[in-house]
């Protein structure tokens, strides 16, 4: 399999504010940036497979403002900056240079309680500073002291912002780190950068087809915006090993493809006595991948209900980025994808259908024959060690996505996110 891939940059610019901190609506519109083949990008690892798409944020830090460009990641809590330049991280933010800057003491309760929510606790450096390490669960991770800073936008007040500022990392593949200056966490912990600014919700909207979308915080009031559905949040309050309490949960309730439901029992998508089993909405995950027991069961029905329509890539060795096994021979001349039956995911209250060439990724660069192989967007994720359901913002398209932290709750439409980027540009 050819080593590149079809990258999709989206570089957030902030345009429209308003008001006081809750009320105030924040509107990005996204412009997505086709990168050339070989170029490598990929936000950091928090798994072990590849993200083929990176959503970054374009900001001002410190004073005098510096410029740095974050991954957006709603799967992470602590925003970071590398705070060391080298000669794969050229993108850097230099703490010396800002006289708003304040490092963290151990004694300070930012480092004694607020890091609870850390996968490693805070611990004091040889300067009695607050240290962290970050890790990620393809063992990459990232380590530092915890500072406060000032995040800057343009059109809205400056706010001071926990944050991690490392010097030291590992990474699976070290041309990551020369693309970003660091992470955004966007999930629901008390250090998330969603969390510091207060605002209750956000939401985003991301086009699959002509290169645009948008990101919004606060309030989206407009009369062509359909209505939610919304399902709730799941919430455990006692810790469990393989839960993460600050992430995105919603409970999974079942899969159908077309109309016949996967014949499973409710209980094998709710999480175990672990904790094992949640299933999490990820922006920083491209493709969606289900427990083993599932995705076998869906494999199998898929291939049953597209075995008139598709040709089956039969090679048993081949595994798409380390999970998706299902893989198909298409001819390119026959000038698109057949008609395909949908995948729909059922939530508690809600529902997110896949259709379309939404359900099949071309594997680029790589042909069998006069064939392209193309490969289901469903993954299993037994295969990357993960336990849990992974829910990408792939089969986010065209969806409407809000994250309602103040009702605990996610809501979804389909909408065409071309359109919804044109109508917030003029009309909030």
């Amino acid at each position: 399999m050819a080593s590149f891939y079809l990258l999709l940059i989206y570089n957030l610019f902030f345009s429209s504010f308003f008001n006081s901190i809750y009320s105030k609506t924040l509107v990005l519109p996204l412009k997505i940036q086709h990168i050339p083949s070989g170029s490598g990008q990929k936000p950091p690892n928090k798994l072990s497979f590849n993200h083929n798409v990176s959503l970054t944020v374009a900001l001002a830090v410190g004073t005098p403002p510096q410029q740095v460009v974050v991954v957006l990641d709603t799967g992470s809590e602590l925003t970071w900056l590398r705070c060391k330049q080298t000669p794969t991280t050229p993108l850097w933010f230099d703490p010396l240079n800002s006289t708003s800057y304040t490092p963290v003491v151990c004694s300070h309760p930012t480092c004694t309680t607020r890091t609870r929510d850390l996968i490693l606790p805070a611990s004091c450096d040889p300067k009695k500073l607050c240290h962290v390490i970050v890790s990620y669960a393809d063992a990459t991770s990232v380590e530092g002291n915890l500072a406060i800073d000032t995040f800057r936008f343009a059109g809205f007040d400056p706010t001071r912002i926990v944050f991690g500022c490392m010097d030291t990392g590992s990474s699976s593949d070290p041309d990551e780190d020369s693309k970003s200056t660091g992470l955004l966490g966007m999930n629901r912990g008390s250090l998330s950068f969603v969390t510091q600014m207060g605002y209750p919700k956000f939401s985003y909207c991301i086009s699959g087809r002509d290169s645009t979308g948008v990101l919004v915080f606060g309030e989206v009031n407009v009369s062509w915006l359909v209505p939610l559905s919304y399902t709730p949040l799941v919430n455990i309050s006692t810790p469990l090993p393989y839960f993460d309490r600050v992430a995105y949960t919603v409970q999974l309730e079942g899969i159908k493809v077309s109309e016949t439901v996967l014949g499973l029992p409710k209980s094998v998508y709710e999480p175990d006595h672990t904790g094992a089993g949640q299933t999490m909405v990820d922006s920083g995950t491209q493709f969606t991948f289900l427990l083993g027991p599932v995705y076998t069961a869906l494999r199998n029905e898929y291939l049953n209900q597209t075995k008139a329509v598709l040709r089956v890539y039969e090679d048993p060795d081949f595994v798409f980025q380390g999970a998706m096994d299902l893989c198909y021979r298409i001819d390119p001349t026959r000038g698109g994808l057949p008609m395909l039956p949908s995948v729909t995911m059922m939530f508690r209250g809600a529902q997110m259908s896949v259709s379309g060439e939404k359900l099949l990724v071309r594997v680029p660069g790589f042909i069998k024959g006069n064939d392209e192989i193309h490969c289901f967007t469903f993954g299993n994720s037994d295969l990357l060690g993960i336990e849990a359901y992974v829910i990408g913002h792939h089969h986010q398209q065209n969806m409407w996505m809000e994250f309602d932290l103040a009702n605990s709750r996610v809501g979804l439409a389909e909408v065409r996110c071309d359109l919804a980027s044109q109508n917030l540009g003029v009309g909030l």
